[in-house]
């Protein structure tokens, strides 16, 4: 049998696929290259821009500075609210080799919660760990010291300082003031509708209430930035350029920090207001509410438990110098009888009989004067000098409630003060319209009585007493109360408030005369309900004392204090100028449940006055304006 001759490789052909394959191994090649190519222009060439501003983006960052906070001064230039530097233990992580045991050794050296730690690892899984972190804050100088001469010992470690809000008075000015503390989410989304968010962009702390809240424009400031180049992790390389935050303007106010100092240890324990104006522009000099409380506490956040020591019935959050609802009680006396004099329901000479009661005819009720046995025959002057009841009591019903509600708002009552705080009630001046409104009841001739002399459904505020009486002092001038002064912001100097409200115009200018006479001799005669307290002042006072009812006595029944439960007794209310012949100051006080405007506020107000009239003597002749 034959045998196949093996096959003789075709050379030729196995070159010629070799060739092929290579060709197109070269084309593939070379299309890829050109495709490479052709991108690499495209980034290098004609997305350079683009691509550029991105890399910028990646290398440079704007960081954003908080300005200073502004300053707050009181009339002389004492210092009320100033920024003060706080020192914060702060860790970067990722420069610490064992951070547990790191924090186990800095606690033995200052003392370190578990919540602060617990608090501190949390932060740290939720940010960069290059960046620094506060482990503790607010350090004390001894803590301070102690961790400093060890920090060698802890890479990573540092102290950190920062300005934060500081009040050197504490309690004492907090009604006024306010204070600032941490920004919430509904205050950055007002901040954002208002286009203000940017501006605070590096801000922790904003104005929360009083003028910190009321000025905080003012007082912010405008933020800064600095340009700084980082890295692929983010970390600053270096600062490229800066551009410096606006301090804020610093502030002024009315306030004499003496006289608020003098209102704080008058009152004591006592729960009440003082408020004491300055009769010629509304400048308030002392706005003080008691109980009060630190405002330091909420700077840097509040703890639970301070906060719910504040949450009692005392209700020291409460500014009850703007928003405390009191019976004006009889420190509205002159302002009815001026009232009774315009509408001619009496006139200076006329006298009635007061037997120690008032009655309307075919009722049976008896609105009691508070001298059981009356006093006697009795004028607009002995009305106010002595605080006659009846007397009023006549005049409100023969006047009726629309006429005492519409010439008592011309005054105030009813109304916003228009003090520069945002933290103040309208109170109650009672109407027709007011009481169906509130109660879906008419108007009765026994409601009227009682508002004669500043009680039943009337109330007011320490501050609307204030002003009320200031406007009568002033025969109608109405300078509205304010805290604020001038704002200073380098050389510029810019005056705040100042301007004037309408004047309340009488028929009759004599008028304002009788009244504030009546208000001269309720201090200077011995028979005046304020005579005791003033004895052998050296300036020249007028006044009007008040004692609002709280709970109704039965008929029949005597006012007996030692037998009502403390929160039930009369408010003592006090209203005063001076001096009388050249008004200088005006003052209401308050104090709730304490007895008579006569013992207790009168005595209050004397302190005032005579603290205020040491410093600043004045002569005592002239004629008031």
């Amino acid at each position: 049998m034959l045998k196949h001759r093996p096959t003789i490789r075709d050379h030729s052909a196995e070159a010629n696929l070799f060739a092929r394959r290579a060709f197109v191994g070269f084309v593939f090649v070379l299309a890829m290259v050109a495709i490479l190519l052709s991108n690499l222009y495209k980034i290098q060439v004609e997305n350079h821009q683009d691509y550029q501003t991105r890399s910028n983006d990646n290398r440079i960052k704007v960081i954003p500075i908080a300005p200073n906070r502004g300053l707050i001064y009181d009339r002389n230039g004492v210092l009320l609210a100033e920024n003060k530097p706080v020192y914060n233990l702060e860790v970067i992580p990722e420069d610490v080799n064992d951070l547990t045991e790191s924090l186990d050794q800095v606690s033995k050296i200052i003392t370190i919660s578990e919540q602060e730690k617990d608090d501190f690892l949390k932060d740290i899984k939720h940010t960069r760990r290059f960046k620094s972190q506060i482990l503790k804050a607010r350090l004390n100088e001894t803590e301070v010291a102690k961790f400093s001469v060890n920090q060698h010992k802890f890479p990573g470690f540092s102290i950190e300082a920062r300005l934060a809000r500081y009040y050197p008075f504490g309690d004492t000015l907090t009604h006024a003031l306010g204070y600032v503390a941490k920004l919430n989410k509904k205050e950055l989304n007002k901040l954002d509708q208002e286009g203000q968010a940017t501006n605070y962009r590096a801000t922790y702390d904003i104005g929360k209430l009083g003028i910190e809240k009321y000025y905080e424009q003012l007082l912010h400031g405008e933020v800064g930035s600095q340009r700084v180049e980082v890295n692929n992790r983010g970390r600053v390389i270096r600062t490229l350029s800066m551009v410096q935050p606006k301090p804020g303007s610093d502030i002024v106010l009315t306030l004499d920090i003496g006289l608020q100092q003098i209102a704080q240890h008058a009152l004591k324990d006592m729960r009440g207001a003082i408020v004491v104006m300055d009769a010629k522009d509304g400048g308030v000099l002392a706005l003080y509410s008691n109980p009060s409380y630190d405002p330091n506490l909420f700077v840097h956040g509040i703890s639970s438990k301070n906060y719910k020591a504040l949450l009692n019935q005392d209700r020291p959050l409460i500014n009850r110098a703007t928003q405390g609802r009191y019976a004006p009680a009889s420190t509205v006396k002159p302002h009815m009888a001026i009232l009774a004099l315009e509408e001619n329901i009496v006139s200076e000479s006329t006298s009635i009989w007061d037997p120690g009661f008032f009655e309307i005819p075919n009722v049976e009720h008896k609105w009691r004067d508070w001298k059981r046995w009356g006093h006697g025959h009795v004028d607009v002057y002995k009305a106010i000098e002595e605080s006659c009841d009846t007397y009023f009591y006549d005049a409100a019903y023969r006047l009726g409630i629309t006429k005492i509600s519409d010439f008592m708002a011309r005054f105030g009552f009813g109304d916003l003060s228009g003090i520069d705080i945002h933290e103040e009630t309208t109170a109650i001046l009672p109407s027709k319209e007011w009481k169906e409104g509130r109660f879906k009841e008419s108007w009765w001739r026994g409601d009227t009585i009682s508002v004669g002399i500043g009680q039943g459904y009337w109330t007011a505020t320490p501050i609307q007493i204030a002003n009320a009486t200031n406007i009568l002092v002033n025969k109608g001038i109405n300078h509205p109360p304010h805290l604020a002064q001038v704002a200073k912001k380098e050389d510029q100097v810019t005056q705040i408030n100042g301007d004037e409200k309408p004047p309340v115009i009488l028929k009759n200018p004599d008028n304002w005369r009788i009244a504030i006479d009546a208000m001269h001799n309720t201090v200077k005669k011995v028979t005046g309900t304020a005579h005791k307290a003033f004895k052998g002042v050296s300036y020249d006072p007028a006044g009007k004392t008040g004692t609002a009812q709280v709970v109704s006595i039965a008929q029949g029944e005597r006012y007996d204090a030692k037998s009502l439960k403390e929160r039930q007794r009369d408010n003592a209310i006090y209203v005063g100028f001076a001096p009388y012949n050249n008004p200088q100051i005006v003052l209401s006080i308050v104090v709730e449940n304490t007895g008579g405007g006569s013992s207790v506020g009168a005595p209050i107000a004397r302190q005032l006055m005579d603290y205020y009239f040491a410093a600043n003597p004045v002569e005592l002749a002239g004629n008031i304006k």
